[in-house]
């Protein structure tokens, strides 16, 4: 099964660059491209056949509105699409939930949750593909998120989302050595606590192994490696987004 083909759609260049790098940073999705107006937008979406678009609202041509009405008829498999925008007002989003969105995601928001929604997204997506069957249970299960979706896993910690779990445990892995939480967080491009977090519960789930480094002063830093198994192939090197300083994605 191959990976899920991304278009971004947003009129900010700085956006749409930093969306981009944290789509392509989370495992089976690929961008195909990136439009920074509607009719763009619409035009791409027809050539390069995306499975789902990040699509903002506030566009300089046509609203992000009219580009999910043009998308909808589009010949072809139908588009999916997350709308991300700064746009808040009642009316945009009833008419955004009427017009078929699989999510909505109001900016500024932080990378997790933007990788929540693509894990939701994904597990959905790869779920409904395996089968011509669902029961409810295991519907409710890849809606809500809990454990027993695409990915099985310990059950997480309150505050914690196996999307984001899943890059900090690629990143940990393809280290081949030992980070501390605050070089975790600056390569997925979370927060040092964020970070710490996650390798925590990595470690009590056996995937990573925890030791105390003692310096000359203060408190013995803690620092993670990878415990489980290593993927055969070239490692997958997580990348800092270069126009991330507050690790929200700005208004736009």
């Amino acid at each position: 099964m191959g990976d899920i083909r991304v278009l971004v759609v947003d009129d900010d260049f700085m956006v749409a660059r930093v969306n981009r790098e944290l789509v392509e940073r989370f495992a089976d999705f690929t961008v195909v491209g990136e439009a920074h107006n509607g009719a763009s937008a619409v035009r791409m979406a027809e050539e390069l056949r995306p499975e789902l678009v990040l699509l903002d609202i506030y566009l300089p041509d046509i609203s992000g509105l009219e580009v999910l009405r043009r998308l909808r008829a589009l010949p072809g498999p139908p588009v999916d699409a997350i709308v991300v925008s700064a746009a808040r007002d009642v009316g945009t989003i009833r008419t955004a939930m009427r017009g078929g969105i699989v999510d909505y995601l109001i900016k500024p928001f932080t990378h997790e949750a933007l990788w929540e929604r693509l894990d939701r997204y994904r597990r959905l997506d790869r779920r409904l593909s395996a089968t011509p069957e669902i029961g409810q249970a295991e519907l409710d299960r890849v809606f809500t998120g809990a454990p027993g979706g695409y990915t099985p896993a310990p059950a997480m910690p309150k505050g914690l989302t196996a999307g984001t779990r899943d890059i900090v445990r690629r990143a940990l892995r393809d280290a081949r050595g030992e980070l501390s939480a605050a070089e975790c967080g600056r390569l997925v491009g979370l927060s040092r606590v964020s970070a710490r977090r996650y390798l925590e519960h990595l470690v009590d789930a056996g995937e990573a192994e925890v030791r105390s480094r003692y310096g000359v002063a203060g408190r013995p830093e803690r620092r993670y490696r990878w415990a489980g198994p290593v993927q055969a192939g070239a490692p997958v090197q997580a990348r800092p987004v270069s126009a991330d300083r507050s690790r929200q994605v700005p208004r736009g």
